[in-house]
């Protein structure tokens, strides 16, 4: 009945934690492709070739669903895919549905044309990749309409959080709302998109200021995940231990990620 979770680093360890509690019962299997972090700098062929044989042997661990706790990953190569590889008994989900879902206050099987709501001026900070992408803008574009999102690549933080120097993440990130502010000055919202940001996620609301509601995906994560196994108890797979893969050297990830989640943390090799 294992899920996997996979995340081109550490970062996916956010919704790791936010899903475990949540779901307590279900065993969990994340896999972290250290070896080849960051995938925000890396062409959409590189990401899609890095994440299918992630998950690939997330699927050998016994997880039929796999959750891509990585936005580069979600919005470089998900689509492509769930329309040509995933087959038919497994599923591979990203993590932009549930955003969208809490942004535009509609669920993501409601097919109705797209509305204007409530918030009008959206900044999103995530990696190059994900902003080039233009992902998140064009699920957006499907359910909402009016609403003006101003996209930041926000280079360097990711590898500064995976090599634990968060006075150099937190410099960056302080630099990246500048300039995001200084395309739009007056964000009401602000989307944190990619789950490295979390571990920073006091630091973008200091500098966005208290005005600005900022989201963040562990627990929107966590809930829709609930939900989609409530609807679809069958996509628990056989794995029944939880574990930590890495593509990296397993100490050196593991004491990353014990002062990250500020609890003792073993990986294995992938």
């Amino acid at each position: 009945m294992a899920v996997g979770i996979f995340d081109s680093g550490l970062g996916g360890l956010t919704v790791l934690d936010a899903a475990r509690r949540r779901l307590p019962d279900v065993p969990f299997v994340y896999f972290g492709d250290s070896a080849h972090a960051p995938y925000g700098v890396r062409d959409a062929d590189d990401i899609y070739n890095l994440t299918t044989a992630a998950v690939e042997r997330l699927w050998a661990a016994g997880c039929d669903l796999v959750i891509l706790a990585c936005n580069t990953a979600s919005a470089a190569a998900l689509r492509r895919m769930q329309e040509s590889w995933v087959p038919r008994d497994k599923r591979v989900l990203g993590v932009f549905v549930p955003l969208i879902e809490a942004l535009t206050e509609r669920q993501w099987g409601d097919n109705s044309p797209p509305r204007e709501v409530a918030v009008k001026h959206v900044a999103l900070f995530a990696t190059p990749a994900t902003v080039a992408s233009r992902a998140f803008q064009r699920e957006l574009a499907f359910r909402a309409i009016g609403v003006d999102v101003e996209a930041q690549a926000c280079g360097g933080v990711v590898d500064a959080i995976e090599e634990g120097d968060m006075i150099l993440a937190e410099a960056l990130v302080r630099s990246h709302v500048d300039a995001l502010r200084r395309k739009m000055p007056s964000p009401e919202a602000a989307i944190l998109g990619c789950t490295h940001y979390p571990l920073l996620q006091d630091v973008f609301q200091d500098a966005l200021g208290p005005d600005v509601s900022v989201y963040s995906q562990a627990d929107l994560v966590a809930e829709s995940l609930a939900d989609y196994l409530e609807r679809h108890p069958g996509m628990l797979g056989s794995g029944t231990d939880g574990m930590y893969l890495t593509t990296g050297d397993p100490r050196r990830v593991s004491s990353r990620a014990t002062q990250f989640l500020r609890r003792q943390i073993t990986f294995e090799q992938a």
